[in-house]
Formats: C-alpha cells, structure tokens, sequence
C-alpha cells in the first residue's frame, strides 16, 4: 500500500460510529447528566416522575422504551414548530451537507443568508434588513445593542414578568426576580408593567430610554398586552425618540395565529423584531433581528464597523437551509391559517370546562399559545387542599396536574413559571383534532380526580414534603 493509499483511508480504529455509541452507552443518559452536566436536571426529574426513555419522534408525537406513544404539547418550549423530524426539513439539511459549500469564509457573501432575510422579510414588509445569530438570546441581545446605539441613549424598558433570555444583557430585560438573583450587576434597564402607558410615559419624560421591549403575548403566565397597548406604546416611544422592540422568540413564526403576534393589533411596525426557536426547524439553532435600514446603517455606518457586531456560526449554511426549509414549509402546508383554527378549537373545547371544574379559574391565549390556570376553589373540601398547597409552594397545583398528564396519559406539558398556578401549552403547530381531542380528554380526566379528591391528592402530599425539605 503506498502512503497515498495509506493516508485516504482512515484506520478501522479511526471510525467514529455514532449509532454504535449510543447503544453501548445510551442507557446511562441520567448517570452522565448528573455526573458530567447541571446535576439538578436528572434530580427534578426523578422526583417527579419525569425520568423517561424517549427513544424516537415524529411530528407531535414520540415513543418511549416501551414503545408507548406520547402526545407532545411542549414542542421543545416552541422550538419544535413543525414536529419532530419534518421531511422537508431533513431534506433540506441533506441537501446542504452534499453540497459541500465553501461555508463560514467570512471573507465572501454566501447566498442562504440573503435569501433567508429576504424571505422572512416578507412578512414584516415594514422591515428591511436581518442579523442572523444562533438563538433568541442572541437576537435580544443584538435588539438591545442596536436599539442603544441607534438613538445614543442607555436605557431600555421592559415589561413585569417577562423572559427575554438568559444571557447578560437579556437577563437585564427579564422580569422574574429568581432568573436576576445574583448574577448582579445588570444594566441600568428599568420595569414597567404591562399595558400601563402611564408608567410608560413617566419613563420616557426622563429623556434617556432606547427602546421598549415587549413580547405581544408574554410567555410566563400566558398574558396578552391589552387591546391598544403596542399601538399606543408605539406612538408614545416615537414620539419620544425611542424605539419599539418586539421579542417574537416564542410567538412568531404562526404560534398565535398570524405570523407575528404583534399583526394582531392593527398599525403596529416594531422597529425590532426577534425571532428564534421555530425557525430552527428543530435542528440547527439560528436567530433573527429584523429592523429598520436606518438603525441598520447607524449600527454598520462605515468599513471601520463592518464586524462590529457579529457571531461565528451567525448565517451558517445549515441554519439557513433549515429556515429556508421552514418558511417554504409554512406557505406550502398554510400552517398559520391551520393553527388558528386548531387553537381556536382547544381553546374553546377547554374553556367550556371553567364552568364544570371550581379548580379550574381562566382558559387565554391566541392560537396555539394558551395558558390554563388554576385558582382558590369554592368548596371547603377543596379549599384545604389548595390552602395545604399553597402554604408549601406556590405553583404545586399546576405541577400536580402536569404530572399525571404525563404518567397516566403520555402527554408532555409544562407549568408556565415558577410559582404560577398556570400550565401553558405550545404543541408543535401541526397539531390535529385527533391531538385536541386527546387531551381535553386527558385534561377532563385529571380535573375529574382532583375534584374527587383522587390519586392526584397523593402525590400532592409528595409534593409538599419536597417543597419544605428544599427551604
């Protein structure tokens, strides 16, 4: 063999097997989470009941160890826009890994970007330029250092109880105290609540506000800005100089029946806008920040700055490929006009239940983003439980109910935020009303037990234990 022979032919002991890997080490998956990743997963996990074999998925659907078949209503927190493993997508990311393509040169104009940009800015036809980063912390972060260095001033509002990210300069926008808590100092952002234009105006008289970040419908807790409020809070930042984000990380791309949340309101044009998880197909992490051309040439006003804001893998050819893929998915299969009519569906179908279930206290939410809460029943039975709960930890409830949903009838949900009484459901937007009826069916079930005072009130009491034990 000669050593041009010798070198084209990688050794046997060279070949990397991912299949073979994963049989021979799969089943240690919550042994290496907790000896090697955050600890804390597989414990949460264990405890309640979580610790499941998932072993493949398709659409809305995956299969356990057992082969049972599980309904997803978490689609990934959103990622998972249209299911699991969408052919279209796969294809697509196939197809770009033949290519070949010279990729992430830096140093050349590759066509996905543009042609991505240039689809996504056909449904914000009030936008005219794209950044592409690699997830919705990242799109917030380049809102933020956009919005900032377009009007020159420091400070930027954001609304109670939202979640922009986790990141430094997201997390000084987010709303939830046990997100902040010692990871001080942040910057000098400032709360305002939601739908409150008064305390809007008194932020902006001060003369030093960039911008005002808002999610159309807020992911913690499932609240919609009031009718009126982005179109009002848009024309008071105008008129003060400041600008309008919107954070569509989560409600984009047709998750509330239109392709913005914000085109819910009529007349509104955020100067930015942040989108993330669902564009991913599910497979390559990709974010957005879509805006204006004048704070785009602000930001890039000279050769000087042309890496002045940048990210390594932004724009990769994969990434783009998926999106590309993603959007071409959505006019093709008219996923929007298919999610309004199954969101309205499930909403309706569970909203129909607050009469029947004391328990159950508010069905909100636009398409397929929609928040279930609970609240203090009326019955004295039924009240000391909830008081019992209560005094243990705020949000038990919920996770009672979360955990049968699962357990009892294969289905994956997830509470809104910590100590809320709100399980918020986001399944992929494929969703049919053979899955609608499944889980009102599930969701009746459940109700049905916790107000017979059922199996459900066991676990409970679990719950409790746990709660006091971690003070």
């Amino acid at each position: 063999m000669t050593t041009a022979e010798s070198a084209s032919e990688p050794s046997q002991a060279g070949k990397f097997d991912l299949a073979a890997l994963l049989a021979e080490r799969g089943a240690e998956r919550y042994e290496l989470h907790d000896r090697y990743l955050n600890p804390q997963l597989p414990r949460m996990l264990h405890t309640i009941g979580f610790d499941k074999v998932y072993e493949r998925a398709e659409g809305a659907h995956f299969w356990d160890a057992e082969g049972n078949d599980h309904l997803d209503m978490l689609a990934g927190f959103g990622v998972m826009g249209l299911g699991r493993h969408h052919p279209v997508v796969r294809k697509a990311l196939h197809d770009v890994l033949d290519l070949s393509l010279a990729d992430l040169t830096r140093f050349d104009c590759q066509p996905l970007p543009g042609l991505l940009a240039e689809r996504l800015l056909v449904h914000s036809p009030h936008l005219d330029r794209v950044f592409f980063g690699n997830s919705g912390t990242e799109a917030v972060e380049g809102a933020l250092k956009f919005a900032r260095y377009a009007t020159g001033r420091p400070r930027v509002l954001y609304c109670d109880h939202a979640f922009h990210g986790l990141t430094t300069g997201a997390l000084s926008v987010n709303g939830e105290s046990g997100f902040r808590d010692g990871f001080a100092p942040l910057l000098p952002d400032t709360a305002v609540p939601l739908g409150d234009l008064d305390a809007l105006e008194r932020e902006l008289r001060k003369g030093d506000v960039a911008a005002l970040i808002v999610e159309p419908i807020q992911g913690k807790g499932v609240h919609e800005a009031p009718p009126g409020y982005l179109r009002a809070a848009q024309d008071l930042l105008h008129r003060h100089k400041a600008l309008l984000i919107a954070d569509e990380v989560q409600t984009g791309l047709g998750r509330t029946g239109d392709f913005y949340a914000y085109q819910h309101e009529e007349g509104v044009e955020p100067d930015l806008v942040c989108v993330a998880k669902a564009l991913s197909g599910g497979y390559v992490p990709v974010g957005a920040t879509l805006g204006k051309d004048w704070i785009f040439r602000k930001v890039f006003s000279s050769m000087d700055r042309v890496l002045v804001h940048s990210a390594s893998f932004g724009a990769n050819a994969q990434a783009m490929a998926a999106g590309l893929a993603v959007l071409s998915v959505m006019e093709d299969e008219q996923i929007v006009a298919h999610v309004r009519g199954v969101g309205d569906l499930l909403r309706t179908r569970l909203a129909a239940l607050t009469d029947r279930y004391e328990l159950l206290a508010d069905v909100r939410g636009r398409g397929l983003m929609i928040g279930i809460e609970f609240g203090r029943p009326r019955s004295l039975k039924l009240r000391s439980r909830w008081a019992m709960l209560q005094a243990a930890r705020k949000g038990l409830f919920a996770q009672m109910v979360v955990v049968p949903l699962l357990q009892r009838h294969r289905i994956l949900t997830q509470v809104s935020g910590d100590h809320l009484e709100v399980i918020k459901l986001i399944p992929p937007l494929i969703v049919d009303e053979g899955d609608v009826d499944r889980f009102v069916g599930a969701f009746t079930a459940v109700m049905e037990d916790a107000h017979e005072g059922g199996l459900i009130w066991d676990f409970g009491r679990t719950l409790v234990k746990q709660a006091v034990a971690n003070r």
